[in-house]
């Protein structure tokens, strides 16, 4: 073994055998690549209308402030978030997105002899976070695509600490109800603790509405995470937030770096969350977008998984993959599954009504092709 090799044994158990996180292929990758200049990228379930006026005007005049350290605490869009949510602010942290809180909770909780419960087919984040800190992860077979909470909870024994619910569900975009969530967090043992993954809970359109902060009041061990970077168009920027019991968050601020948001993050997201007509604006977009796909799976013979999200799975029923580097061909990025146990699937990010027809022309002209 050479000096160079001689590295990866120094580092922690869990982190050697890690596979970093492969986030979808920027823009500007296949413009290299393939030297195309037309690209439609739905492939990071992204705002397709970018952020609000709010937002960027708050940017805008924030700017002059770079030179300043930002607030480290947070204070106005704490404010903000516990006068929207009805919570008091030591109830709310602020995270680098919510990924940022989903890897503040592992490192707070988990330790090598712990064990981390998570429904297949979820975020690729939970194994990531779990196996980083050296924790078991206990990953439960999906129930029609998404969690089965039954199973879950009889996975839970005196070694779980974390439980991790992504609601939605990505990348399958399943949901889960009210009343499911509520019988799991009665049934959940005191010791252990539940982060319930909401980052596309603003796109739930569902006939029962589900009020999880609700919760919070009866359960100190539940974590709720939301996040700017889907509905508010604020991906880029990388500010999310946590909303638990003040003990829960007093114990992930006692991890969190002092200043992980950085200044235009925290002043555009505060002006998103008072911009109502954008994030209005950008359900109907997704609404009409979403059935615009739907219907061109239906023209094309293919069987999708309905979604509560900015996105849907289509099941093309052959491998993936090549389809996927064929769309890439003709400049349209979408999101392969594999990585999920889901070969034969894509993840298709919902766009503006123009973007979402390039994807569909350009599917029907491939599969013609190959079948």
């Amino acid at each position: 073994m050479n000096n160079s090799d001689n590295i990866y044994t120094l580092a922690a158990a869990g982190v050697q055998r890690l596979i970093p996180y492969k986030a979808g292929k920027p823009i500007e990758e296949l413009e290299r690549e393939l030297g195309l200049t037309q690209i439609t990228k739905l492939a990071s379930n992204e705002n397709p209308l970018g952020p609000g006026k709010k937002a960027l005007e708050a940017i805008a005049s924030a700017l002059s402030e770079l030179a300043l350290y930002p607030d480290g605490s947070g204070f106005l869009l704490k404010q903000a978030l516990a006068n929207k949510y009805a919570v008091d602010d030591s109830q709310i942290t602020l995270g680098n997105g919510s990924n940022e809180i989903l890897e503040l909770v592992a490192r707070a909780f988990l330790t090598p002899e712990h064990e981390a419960v998570f429904s297949q087919h979820a975020f690729a984040v939970y194994p990531i976070v779990t196996q980083a800190v050296g924790a078991t992860a206990v990953v439960v077979p999906a129930l029609n695509y998404g969690h089965d909470l039954d199973a879950m909870l009889l996975a839970v024994t005196e070694k779980t600490r974390l439980v991790f619910i992504a609601n939605p569900n990505n990348p399958t975009g399943t949901l889960l109800s009210q009343a499911s969530l509520a019988r799991f967090l009665d049934a959940l043992p005191n010791s252990c603790v539940c982060v319930l993954d909401e980052a596309y809970f603003e796109f739930v359109n569902s006939a029962e509405p589900i009020n999880s902060i609700a919760w919070l009041k009866d359960h100190p061990n539940l974590l709720i995470t939301r996040t700017f970077s889907k509905a508010y168009g604020l991906a880029g920027l990388r500010i999310g937030y946590g909303l638990s019991s003040p003990q829960m968050a007093d114990i992930l601020n006692r991890v969190r770096q002092p200043f992980n948001n950085n200044n235009i993050a925290l002043v555009a997201a505060l002006a998103a969350l008072d911009d109502d007509e954008h994030l209005q604006q950008t359900i109907a977009v997704n609404t009409h977008g979403m059935q615009q796909l739907v219907d061109g799976f239906k023209a094309l013979n293919l069987a999708w998984i309905p979604s509560a999200g900015n996105f849907v799975l289509v099941d093309l029923k052959q491998a993936a993959m090549p389809i996927y580097e064929a769309l890439l061909r003709k400049g349209v990025i979408v999101r392969p599954v594999a990585v999920y146990e889901l070969p034969n699937h894509l993840r298709i990010s919902i766009g503006t009504k123009t973007e979402n027809q390039l994807f569909l022309d350009a599917l029907t002209e491939i599969l013609a092709d190959v079948r």
